[in-house]
C-alpha cells in the first residue's frame, strides 16, 4: 500500500467501526487516486457534472451557491473529511452549486466508475458509505437545528468550541456566511468575545 494513504486508510477503518478483511480495505484503497488542487481552483462548477467522490487529506473545499450575484457558503470540508458534489456525482447530472479549493488541498478521489464499483461489489464500502451519509445526516440536522435556535453570537461560539482553528484557516467571509450572519455583525460578535 502507498504510505501517503495512511490517513485515507484511518478514516475509513475508523467509520467503519469494525475490523474487516485486508483484501477488502486494500481494494477500497486502490480505487482511490491523488489529486492537487490549487488555492481558489474549482472541484466541481455550478452547471458541470461532479466527477468525483473524495476524501480531504489537506486543505479545504468550499461548497457555495450564488444568490442575487452573492456568494453563499453552504458547507466547509475540512482535513480528514468525504465530500463531493454528491447529487450531480452519483446521478451524473450538473451540480447546483460550487465547490472551491480556499486553500491548497490534497485529496483522495474516486471516480464515478470506481464508486459503483466498490459500492455493488465490496460490503466494506457499501457500510463505510452507509455510515457516512447517516453521519452527514446528523450532521445536517444539527446545522439546521442550530440556525433556527441559536443566536448568532452562540452560533459563533459553537463554532469556536468544536473549530477553533477555523478562524486562522477560512477567511471571515466566509464562515459568516456559513453561520448565516452579516459579515458587519461577524466583526462585532468578534470583537465583543475578545
Amino acid at each position: 500500500m502507498d504510505p501517503s494513504k495512511e490517513l485515507l486508510r484511518k478514516s475509513i477503518t475508523h467509520i467503519l467501526k469494525d475490523v474487516i478483511p485486508e483484501s477488502h480495505l486494500s481494494e477500497i484503497l486502490n480505487a482511490f487516486q491523488f489529486m492537487e488542487l490549487k488555492k481558489n481552483t474549482f472541484f466541481v462548477e455550478e452547471g458541470s457534472v461532479c466527477r468525483y467522490f473524495c476524501f480531504v487529506e489537506s486543505g479545504i473545499l468550499m461548497h457555495s451557491i450564488v444568490v442575487n450575484g452573492e456568494e453563499k457558503t453552504t458547507y466547509l470540508a475540512l482535513k480528514n473529511t468525504y465530500t463531493s458534489a454528491l447529487k450531480s456525482f452519483k446521478n451524473q447530472i450538473p451540480s447546483r452549486k460550487n465547490i472551491k479549493a480556499i486553500s491548497h488541498c490534497a485529496l483522495w478521489v474516486l471516480s464515478i466508475e470506481n464508486f459503483n464499483t466498490l459500492l455493488k461489489n465490496n460490503e466494506a464500502f457499501f457500510r463505510f458509505y452507509y455510515n457516512l451519509i447517516e453521519n452527514q445526516i446528523f450532521l445536517i440536522d444539527d446545522y439546521r437545528i442550530d440556525l433556527l435556535t441559536l443566536s448568532p453570537e452562540e452560533r459563533y461560539q459553537k463554532m469556536l468550541q468544536n473549530e477553533p482553528n477555523l478562524l486562522q484557516q477560512v477567511p471571515l467571509r466566509y464562515l459568516a456566511s456559513f453561520l448565516g450572519i452579516s459579515n458587519r455583525h461577524m466583526s462585532r460578535i468578534r470583537k465583543n468575545s475578545i
